[in-house]
């Protein structure tokens, strides 16, 4: 007999909303830019305001007491600058979309890669296909980008394949762990904010004299907020109830919908090719999704 706990469901939920969140999160990433902040201060916002929240529940909670010193060091760093700095220099060089497709869409091949490597974990061959499938697209959507918009795209989609890397091992870990939600936010959080904000504010380059109002608060308020504390949140609990595998592909649906977005928003090529390689990137995400049969132990 097989039946979906409800944890599995708000699992897909999380997983689900969270596509939508990053979808909307490329296009507000890529126009930083044109606003005048540097990704330093992007990396500052991204730490400093989530922090003010953060502090007081970590303090209250003291999510470290579950944490060796050794696990707080490696999560602390995937989720820290170096991470987030490769992502938003990404931006700088390649389209939007190519965000989505190289940071999400490869996650289930990365995923594959470094769980074979690192935990003798083999993949379905259903994953394989998938993979395959998500592989080529992304491939397809790089060379046609970069012949048809810009030559320095490539870049940005290295960059961009340097953070799909990063958040590879945070959800594979945050699963082998068990990690609890703030114990998330206390090591993506605080311990990035004491490391990264003093080193900002005297050493790294700023924007923030110069900017309006209206887009440091759009950057504020997505930068601040939705990736450190809602999307950590959202993804822990999703790898901890549907797995790492599942919650990877479904992740990979960002590059259709930032695609269409950056279209739509920012007036991004999508011509023929594109929608050709999307297509056969979704039906490469429908392949991979597996249904999860039992918690792993």
């Amino acid at each position: 007999m097989t039946t979906t706990p409800p944890s599995q469901i708000t699992g897909y939920a999380a997983a689900w909303t969270i596509v939508f969140v990053w979808s909307f999160w490329l296009i507000v990433s890529k126009v930083a830019g044109d606003s005048g902040l540097t990704i330093f201060d992007l990396a500052a916002l991204r730490y400093g305001l989530a922090s003010v929240v953060a502090l007081p529940l970590c303090l209250y909670f003291k999510p470290w007491r579950g944490l060796s010193l050794i696990q707080i060091a490696i999560i602390s760093f995937i989720l820290g600058p170096l991470y987030i700095l490769c992502v938003f220099a990404g931006f700088l060089f390649a389209p939007a979309a190519h965000g989505g497709i190289f940071m999400n869409g490869v996650l289930p091949l990365v995923g594959i890669v470094l769980g074979v490597s690192l935990f003798r974990t083999a993949p379905t061959t259903r994953q394989m296909l998938g993979a395959v499938l998500v592989l080529i697209s992304a491939i397809v959507l790089a060379w046609d980008g970069t012949s048809t918009q810009n030559a320095q795209a490539w870049i940005g989609d290295l960059l961009f394949v340097v953070g799909a890397v990063f958040f590879s091992f945070y959800v594979i870990l945050s699963e082998r762990w068990k990690l609890g939600a703030m114990q998330i936010i206390f090591c993506g959080t605080i311990v990035n904010a004491a490391v990264y904000l003093p080193v900002w504010a005297v050493f790294l380059p700023s924007g923030f004299a110069d900017v309006p109002m209206g887009p440091l608060l759009l950057q504020a308020v997505y930068q601040g907020f939705v990736p450190n504390l809602m999307g950590l949140l959202f993804i822990a609990h999703a790898s901890r109830t549907i797995g790492t595998a599942n919650t990877s592909s479904i992740l990979a649906a960002v590059p259709g919908v930032g695609g269409i977005l950056g279209a739509v928003i920012l007036g991004e090529s999508l011509n023929v090719v594109s929608i050709c390689a999307l297509v056969l990137l979704t039906v490469g995400l429908l392949v991979s999704v597996r249904r999860r049969q039992r918690p792993p132990v």
